[in-house]
């Protein structure tokens, strides 16, 4: 009888072990760092899509306006050779060129990236949660990049005082060196943005979600943001040598004073040193940490707003139940 009772208390042990799992599960997944779905309503790649979209743009809007005169100073900074002085005029010159792109590739990373995220979770087991939010980040920043790049082109010719509008930004750019002046910088965009996008968000999703199992309930807005805040300024100090190498690349114009990546690295470090890759971190690190915080907690708000507001399908009654 013996090994009877034992058994008996390992089937009970276990029945109480799963669910208390199926508790904290629940709770989980009405989240949005959720992990574990399967038990989930059908995956809407539409819906889903067009909430990223939503959130995505509303988010990248705001953050932008607030935030870029910090962008304008930490370019200037990054921009500035030798002993160049630092200008604080004209620290809003070509926002509304800027927001421009800004809508669509803000619209578009989260589009994809939603969709690509629970897609990815649905395939990978629990313990690979965070390897689905870093490839989700990476393929949505390649998504929004080719908007993304022309709009940063612009915007860091008119914030280093190169033009005063963003008309003449575009056509100055499209007379003197064509359609690839656009995608000046691309490749050490992708270097810089590729890590960013996909270790930001992968560090928000994975700490929201470490939150909310040790609260075990959904997180707050003012927690949202703090979360993104650190996630953010974690990521854009790390980043800051790539984020450098980017905008001395994008910058250049038809000069072409760098020859690619390697020749701007080798160049930089032979007349400047290598502390220069570290040129403006602390305006960065600001604009990033309080980006995150903005961009994150109207993200999630939009987000809530939009699923708060989904239609409800009635439901299904079957012929015996039309019956009696």
């Amino acid at each position: 009888m013996a090994p009877l009772t034992l058994s008996v208390k390992v089937q009970d042990s276990a029945i109480s072990d799963a669910s208390t799992k199926r508790k904290q599960n629940l709770t989980v997944r009405n989240s949005f760092a959720s992990v574990t779905v399967g038990q989930e309503k059908p995956f809407d790649f539409l819906r889903t899509l067009f909430e990223g979209v939503i959130a995505g743009g509303t988010a990248g809007v705001v953050v932008e306006t607030a935030l870029y005169p910090i962008d304008t100073i930490k370019t200037r900074l990054q921009a500035a050779r030798g002993g160049e002085k630092l200008v604080l005029k004209g620290l809003y010159s070509g926002l509304a060129g800027n927001l421009a792109g800004v809508l669509p590739a803000s619209a578009l990373f989260v589009g994809v990236y939603e969709p690509v995220k629970q897609k990815l979770l649905r395939i990978f087991p629990e313990n690979l949660s965070a390897f689905a939010h870093l490839t989700a980040g990476a393929i949505g920043g390649i998504a929004a990049s080719f908007v993304r790049v022309p709009t940063e082109v612009v915007k860091q010719r008119m914030q280093t005082g190169q033009f005063t509008s963003a008309s003449n930004a575009v056509r100055f750019i499209a007379s003197k060196e064509g359609f690839k002046g656009f995608y000046a910088g691309y490749g050490s965009f992708l270097l810089r943005d590729l890590p960013f996008d996909a270790i930001q968000f992968c560090l928000y999703e994975q700490i929201r979600l470490g939150y909310m199992l040790a609260a075990r309930r959904n997180l707050n807005d003012p927690e949202n943001a703090i979360i993104g805040a650190f996630a953010g300024a974690l990521t854009g100090a790390i980043t800051t040598p790539l984020d450098v190498i980017k905008t001395r690349l994008m910058i250049q114009g038809p000069a072409n004073q760098y020859k690619g990546i390697v020749d701007c690295v080798q160049t930089i470090i032979k007349e400047e040193g290598p502390s220069a890759f570290l040129k403006g971190i602390g305006p960065r690190v600001l604009w990033i940490g309080i980006g995150g915080s903005i961009f994150f907690g109207v993200l999630e708000s939009s987000k809530r707003f939009l699923s708060e507001r989904r239609p409800t399908k009635a439901p299904r009654i079957n012929s015996e139940e039309k019956k009696n």
